[in-house]
């Protein structure tokens, strides 16, 4: 099986702080891991640092074979992986003034080099996949949370990545948006995306994970199946961090 991702005795910081603490972690190709734990823990920083956009301090981290060096490091390489690397974060990040498909349209274009009409085709294409090709002259203004979410998630897959790393990606929907994103992100761990998911959604990290990661204090506590992980967890941080999501 190849990795995709590989990170040796991984350290970050913030100023003092020392927020990623000797992570060692490899997720397969096709493997969706799902990481969880306390706001502030560290999770969306470990899964920024996978594509640059937190520079870490120590160790070692390859994406898809690419070396990517602590404090920036290798221009060159940085690049490589972003083509290769998708991202959805918890604000959608869209551009107010591009209709749907154009915001999907940007990535082939400007980054894979595609003509205007395969850029359209690929958007109205990953519009469909994502179910919301009705919406594509529309204008974000005009979308739901959810719809939006799910223009982000097909923008991500426009780059063709390897690799889709969500940040919390229903933190900000109402709760009756976030089953859509999620059925959304079912049916790419279905299709056998290689995903790294930060999220407080158990119910979807039990259904649909590969191996579920626990991480407290910028450290992994505990990894493993779901069912090992949410039925039988090991370690005492585990558990009383379960017992208070799953009460609610």
């Amino acid at each position: 099986m190849t990795q995709i991702v590989q990170m040796k005795d991984m350290n970050k910081y913030y100023g003092t702080h020392h927020v990623l603490k000797n992570i060692d972690l490899s997720v397969d190709s096709g493997e969706v891991v799902v990481i969880i734990g306390a706001s502030g823990s560290g999770k969306s920083t470990l899964i920024r640092c996978v594509n640059g956009l937190e520079e870490y301090e120590s160790g070692q981290l390859v994406v898809d074979g690419h070396p990517l060096s602590p404090k920036g490091g290798n221009q060159t390489e940085l690049s490589a992986i972003r083509k290769e690397v998708g991202m959805v974060f918890q604000q959608f990040n869209l551009f107010p003034h591009l209709t749907v498909k154009r915001n999907i349209m940007l990535a082939p274009m400007k980054v894979k080099q595609n003509s205007e009409a395969d850029a359209e085709a690929i958007a109205l294409r990953l519009l469909e996949r994502v179910g919301i090709a009705n919406q594509a002259e529309k204008y974000p203004s005009q979308l739901s949370g959810g719809q939006q979410q799910r223009v982000a998630i097909a923008r991500a897959l426009a780059m063709e990545p390897r690799l889709m790393l969500f940040d919390e990606p229903t933190s900000a929907l109402d709760p009756e948006m976030i089953g859509e994103v999620l059925d959304v992100m079912r049916e790419l761990a279905r299709e056998g995306m290689t995903m790294m998911v930060v999220t407080h959604e158990m119910g979807f990290a039990r259904e649909v994970a590969d191996r579920v990661i626990y991480i407290h204090e910028g450290q992994i506590v505990e990894q493993g199946k779901p069912e090992s992980v949410f039925d039988a967890p090991q370690n005492e941080r585990t558990q009383a961090f379960l017992s208070r999501v799953l009460a609610h």
